[in-house]
């Protein structure tokens, strides 16, 4: 496959790679260069790993509102 280097120096991925790799916008490319070669490799981010990890019970915004401004107004006493 090829693709063409902008005037930004920006070039896109084929579409074929994005899929076969699970690419998504915002995910991060190492590049690096090997025996002359330019090799590109996805970043794997542990993230998700954490998904439901942590357990939550129902919660009151307005209640969270005002206690970080209270808590913001004490800072400021």
């Amino acid at each position: 496959m090829k693709t063409i280097i902008t005037s930004k120096f920006q070039t896109t991925i084929p579409k074929k790679i994005r899929e076969q790799m699970h690419l998504s916008i915002h995910d991060s490319l190492d590049w690096q260069i090997e025996r002359g070669k330019i090799v590109v490799s996805p970043v794997q981010s542990n993230f998700l790993s954490f998904q439901n990890s942590i357990k939550t019970g129902p919660g009151d915004i307005n209640d969270d509102i005002r206690e970080a401004r209270l808590k913001r107004a004490e800072q400021y006493k």
